[in-house]
């Protein structure tokens, strides 16, 4: 039976405290070639980014090469710990812990946002209150990416629900500039409309 309210914290602690590559971000062919899928429609660079739900921080290293700046959250400090220490190298980037969108950066103007496998995890009122926030933070002309799963999951939302959702809270906002299917994932690209 589908959960109705949003995956705590705990859940992602507990996740990256018993095993340091819970989703196999590092070693798996999916999720390699979903990363560089992700990177095939982005642009070539942005001035400022922000990754919400960067997990160990495999993707984030991948971002960090189009961001002057990237700011990557989690809500599980053991993963954030392991992002760190993957990126340190990478200049322009941080990481802090949030639990989007009950907590988000102060400032917006954000060129790039990443949502990837996040908006599923979250209910319809934490989804209609990341709307809000991103409605906030995304610059005009700024692009939003969302790559979620397909498949049959148990979280409060499926990706297309999650990804509806949010467009329809975001109409008007956004304008789609892309919307592709693969056999186990979807991604979409926003874009934030000029006012």
């Amino acid at each position: 039976m589908r959960r109705t309210d949003s995956l705590p914290a705990t859940y992602f602690e507990e996740m990256f405290a018993g095993d340091p590559d819970p989703w196999r971000f590092e070693t798996s062919a999916y999720e390699q070639a979903k990363y560089a899928h992700n990177l095939s429609v982005l642009g070539p660079s942005y001035r400022r980014g922000f990754e919400i739900g960067c997990a160990n921080g495999v993707l984030t290293a991948q971002l960090s090469a189009r961001c002057r700046t990237l700011l990557s959250i989690d809500v599980s400090e053991t993963a954030l710990a392991r992002a760190r220490e993957r990126c340190a190298g990478a200049a322009g980037v941080s990481f802090a812990r949030m639990s989007f969108p009950q907590q988000a950066p102060e400032t917006g103007g954000f060129d790039l946002l990443v949502l990837s496998e996040v908006a599923y995890y979250w209910s319809d009122a934490d989804l209609d209150k990341a709307a809000g926030k991103i409605a906030e933070l995304l610059a005009p002309g700024g692009e939003m990416i969302l790559v979620h799963w397909t498949g049959e999951t148990d979280y409060p939302q499926s990706g297309d629900g999650a990804v509806s959702r949010l467009e329809r809270a975001l109409a008007g906002i956004v304008a789609v500039r892309r919307s592709e299917r693969t056999k186990h994932y979807r991604l979409d690209l926003w874009a934030r409309r000029a006012p």
